[in-house]
């Protein structure tokens, strides 16, 4: 029988995800969100990706678990889509904990089918992006994460409910190795002996098994009693294996779509997409970036707005806002509002560009080309908008803003194709303005 309260509670759930290549500032609203959440559910990536969570001062620097996991009566979740370093996990719930923040199989849940990232493949990631005769260097984090999915696909991964069956466990790793050990024959690396993996995963076991769960269940049930899902993704839709920049991308989907597949649910859980964008934009690692500024104002703009990655600490490199892009990224992700972070960074400027569209070979576009020769050969056409005077930082209301950073806003509302839901003007999470409250859809 068909359950007629079901729409209600599909409209209450959000999906979180970044509009331009990551680091746009996900963490701080995720953690804004989640007042209004129950549950919050990390639907793909790995512990390549930090979020940085300012609340009442202090900082917490999260990489593999929900955001959610700083909220009492939150309950945080990692769905399937993810991949799990379990050594990782052990490392950053001790962390965390050390910071105050209680974590125990109550309030954190892992899908008992999230494939496991294992010495092997970061060894592997790790050879890859080093190595001189590999080609491109995407700029991974050499974390083991592209490895990780390799295997997933592949049919070879050990999951994390393959922990509970020892008895199974020696051939599976030998399905693995019978894969990597030749690999690592060819580049140059020393085979790996069974017993030593089976070590590494039985060393680690009794720690991360309380955790699983049949979590697609869990958040069936949940979905079904009126519970607010807020799903959080990793990176951006600009490093989406599919519709990013490839191959300078990640190894997972990161659009909105994801989040139903990376967490068990069906795409009618979704009620409302939430983009997540800078005032302007960056990027870590190679690959293209059309309005990328190589020169003192894109300096000034990195050192303002503190551009390290929270995993790496590598410098972001920086540039004008893309409109092409995020309006790109609005309909691969069908985005309905957008959170745009770090206004306050253009305090000051007497002239602020944002790129409206491309020229490619003298011919004008309105997106990113799939070509990726095309897209190194891209230039930006900018409009100039007048800067404003005075300060939009620790803003909480648009009485609070001056008029040309209001024209600003509305300016990129017109160029994208979506309104500005969110205005965040600084990492407090309290110094935010809210237009339209996701959750009320």
């Amino acid at each position: 029988m068909r359950d007629h309260r079901s729409k209600a509670f599909i409209m209450a759930n959000v999906v979180v995800v970044g509009a331009q290549w990551g680091d746009e500032g996900k963490g701080k609203i995720v953690d804004w969100l989640s007042i209004e959440a129950d549950v919050v559910v990390r639907f793909q990536g790995g512990h390549n990706a930090g979020h940085t969570l300012v609340i009442d001062g202090k900082v917490y620097k999260l990489s593999l678990l929900p955001s959610g996991i700083v909220r009492p009566g939150k309950l945080s979740v990692i769905g399937n889509g993810v991949v799990l370093d379990p050594h990782h996990l052990v490392k950053e719930i001790g962390d965390i904990e050390k910071q105050g923040v209680s974590v125990s199989p109550a309030t954190l849940k892992i899908a008992e089918n999230v494939p496991l990232i294992l010495s092997i493949h970061r060894e592997l990631d790790a050879h890859r992006e080093s190595a001189t005769t590999e080609g491109v260097k995407i700029g991974t984090t050499k974390r083991g994460i592209g490895p990780a999915y390799e295997d997933k696909v592949g049919r070879r991964a050990i999951r994390l409910m393959d922990l509970a069956e020892p008895d199974t466990l020696d051939a599976k790793i030998a399905r693995t190795l019978a894969h990597h050990n030749p690999l690592r024959r060819g580049l140059g690396l020393p085979e790996i002996d069974g017993a030593t993996l089976r070590e590494e995963l039985m060393s680690v076991a009794a720690k991360v098994l309380p955790y699983m769960e049949a979590t697609w269940d869990l958040l069936d049930g949940l979905r079904r009693q009126g519970k607010r899902i807020l799903f959080e993704g990793a990176q951006g839709a600009l490093l989406d294996v599919d519709h990013g920049t490839y191959p300078f991308v990640t190894s997972s989907n990161t659009v909105a779509g994801n989040a139903a597949t990376g967490s068990g649910l069906g795409p009618k859980a979704i009620g409302y997409v939430l983009g997540i964008a800078k005032a302007y934009t960056t990027r870590v690692g190679g690959g293209p970036f059309p309005t990328e500024l190589q020169n003192e104002i894109g300096q000034r703009i990195g050192e303002r707005g503190h551009e390290f990655g929270t995993v790496t600490g590598r410098p972001r490199r920086c540039g004008w806002f893309d409109a092409v892009l995020v309006r790109q990224t609005v309909k691969t992700s069908g985005i309905d509002g957008i959170a745009l972070t770090k206004l306050d960074i253009l305090d000051g400027f007497d002239e602020i560009k944002v790129c409206t569209h491309y020229l490619l070979d003298g011919v004008e576009i309105d997106r990113m080309p799939a070509s990726q020769a095309a897209q190194e050969r891209v230039q930006p056409v900018y409009e100039t908008i007048e800067g404003w005077v005075g300060t939009t930082q620790g803003a909480r209301s648009w009485a609070d803003l001056p008029a040309q950073a209001i024209k600003y806003v509305r300016r990129i509302e017109e160029l994208i194709g979506a309104p500005v839901a969110l205005l965040s003007t600084s990492p407090e999470r309290g110094d935010t303005i809210l237009v339209h409250n996701p959750f009320q859809d």
